[in-house]
């Protein structure tokens, strides 16, 4: 068996790491046949940096040897510390020994009950002197020489005070005693100090350390916590978001909020004066969704039928033009199915109960131009003025404030105006697609049956003002459509220009415009017409003489050549186009009539 197996037979114990370190150090210096320390093996083993752990190597190598020794080894306490060397050599002929040997230890027990350090020796004398006076300043360098730098840990640091089991301190440390440099507390109190300097230098970096996982920690945490926050906030987020959509596409589906740019001002004001609307007998309608049910639509329907747009590819009007028998065209608006239908019930339930002024005889149920024309029956003056652009002039807003009149709210007044009134527009193509622009504000349609009531009802004030100037001037007012009629009795020629400038400043101020075009005078002397009726005579209207005329003469050549050969302007039913003219003239004169109807009798195809 070699000595190298035999050493480790008789280390045996433990098998952990810190026993295997220990062992290979003390292995590899008693190979060489060095003396060694338990505090030189414990730093080679796991070196300075923990002091805790350097003692636990130190009290490893102290077990070992007490368990079984080293062979050919043994230990001498040499200036309060254990020196191990070989057996049979004496220690003060040693190369690194700064003091001679003392008493042996009983260390070669093979106690395992653990090693305890020894008493530290009671020193009254701070210069004793015992043991090294013999040494002289040569022979201790010669020893200091004899020390192997790589052998300890502390030649060289300057950052800490070695410890006094170390060779060359305690070489150090037994010089400056002997020259009286310091005293022995002087270097107890040195590596006292030196001691708890190597337990606790590292504590600021430890703590720094410890600190910096903290933050790190308390960054991650924080981390997390605001992750966690984000997530919740999302989820509200995202549940808010699915509210408001559903919220949203409830309203949608039950009210009105937005109708195009710059009519949907007042949706939101839902206040109505509902005694007002009881008094008139109207339907109480105070929401949209109330309104929808009322026209007989959906919400989403009613939003269609009702939204303004600036450039629209379809509307809810067909436009075309006509030509005027003044000459010109006049642009007409026919509604189409859904609005027409909503129109109806509009003038069915709303417009035709509300009161107009008895001055209005146009699109009135139950008046006409007969009605119109008979006040002015045998007048000595009738004047006849003309408002230009009628429906155009009657627009949206105005529309909206004769719905508010009568004690609808500000909201479906709003619904109501849009659902009757349109904008002119012109057809215009962009990126290849066909638009109907609007070129003018939204005003009422000719074409829609809702138009001419609301014309009526716009110009109500217009009647009053109108009606009252000509009673204070004694003279006859009434109004059918845009042609409106004053008659007098007795012609004074010096206040007609100013009874005519009176009548404009009023048309004006009412918002509408004259015609200056259509404006006549008609005296006794020469033919009185009121819209197209002959008021000449007190007792008896009639049509022109060249009407009448031209009716008998088509019917006279009719008998003879037949219906369509006097249908010269291509009407698609001549004999029903000839049958209402005829009772045109039967409603003015009834026995001017009676033979015409007889001789259209009378006639073949």
């Amino acid at each position: 068996m070699s000595f190298w197996d035999k050493l480790k037979r008789f280390f045996g114990g433990g098998d952990d790491d810190l026993d295997l370190k220990v062992r290979e150090v003390a292995l590899a210096i008693v190979e060489d046949g060095e003396h060694f320390s338990a505090t030189g093996v414990a730093s080679r083993a796991v070196g300075i940096a923990d002091p805790a752990l350097r003692k636990e190597a130190e009290a490893r190598l102290h077990a070992l040897f007490e368990r079984g020794g080293i062979p050919g080894y043994t230990r001498t306490e040499i200036a309060g510390m254990w020196l191990y060397h070989p057996e049979g050599v004496d220690p003060r002929d040693m190369p690194g020994v700064p003091v001679p040997p003392r008493p042996p230890a009983p260390s070669t027990s093979t106690s395992t009950s653990g090693w305890k350090p020894p008493k530290e020796r009671a020193s009254t004398d701070p210069y004793d002197t015992s043991g090294t006076l013999t040494l002289t300043p040569e022979q201790l360098r010669e020893r200091a020489k004899k020390i192997v730098p790589w052998r300890t840990a502390w030649i060289g640091r300057v950052d800490v005070i070695p410890p006094a089991s170390d060779e060359r301190t305690a070489l150090i440390d037994r010089g400056l005693v002997l020259r009286g440099l310091l005293t022995q507390e002087d270097i107890d109190e040195i590596h006292r100090i030196g001691d708890l300097w190597l337990e606790h230098h590292d504590s600021a970096r430890m703590a720094h350390a410890l600190g910096k996982k903290s933050a790190d920690e308390a960054i991650e945490a924080r981390r997390r916590e605001r992750a966690k926050k984000k997530a919740v906030k999302k989820a509200e987020a995202a549940k808010k978001k699915a509210a408001r959509a559903e919220a949203i596409a409830t309203r949608r589906a039950t009210d009105v909020i937005f109708l195009g740019e710059g009519v949907s001002s007042q949706l939101h004001d839902r206040r109505a004066e509902i005694e007002r609307l009881e008094a008139f007998g109207l339907p109480v309608i105070v929401t949209p969704e109330q309104l929808a049910a009322h026209l007989g639509v959906t919400i989403p329907r009613l939003r269609w039928l009702a939204f303004h747009q600036e450039a629209a590819q379809t509307t809810h009007y067909v436009q075309f033009e006509v030509p005027k028998r003044t000459g010109g065209t006049r642009v007409l608006a026919a509604p189409k199915p859904d609005i027409a239908a909503a129109q109806t019930k509009i003038l069915e339930t709303i417009l035709a109960k509300l009161p107009l002024d008895e001055a209005a005889h146009g699109f009135v149920t139950g008046r006409s131009t007969v009605t119109n024309a008979r006040p002015h029956q045998g007048r000595d003056l009738v004047i006849n003025l003309d408002l230009s652009d009628f429906f155009p002039s009657v627009t949206f807003p105005r529309v909206r404030g004769v719905f508010r009149s009568f004690g609808y709210s500000p909201a479906i007044a709003t619904i109501l105006a849009l659902l009757c009134t349109e904008s002119p527009r012109r057809t215009l193509t962009y990126d290849g697609r066909s638009y109907q622009v609007a070129v003018g504000p939204r005003a009422l349609p000719q074409g829609a049956c809702t138009s001419p009531a609301l014309s009526n009802l716009v110009a109500r004030k217009l009647d009053r003002r109108l009606r009252g100037l000509s009673a204070k001037h004694g003279l006859t007012y009434t109004r059918y459509a845009d042609d409106l009629t004053f008659s007098t009795g007795s012609e004074t020629r010096s206040e007609l220009g100013m009874m005519l400038a009176r009548m404009r400043h009023v048309i004006e101020d009412e918002g509408f415009a004259l015609n200056p075009k259509k404006v006549r005078v008609q005296r006794k002397g020469g033919r009185q017409t009121v819209t197209g009726i002959v008021v000449n005579e007190p007792t008896k209207l009639g049509l022109p003489r060249t009407e009448v005329r031209r009716l008998r003469a088509i019917l006279h050549a009719a008998k003879a050549q037949g219906l369509q050969s006097q249908n010269r302007e291509n009407h698609l039913d001549f004999r029903a186009h000839l049958a209402g003219k005829i009772a045109y003239l039967a409603m003015i004169d009834p026995a001017r009539a009676k033979p015409l109807r007889e001789a259209l009798d009378a006639c073949r195809i």
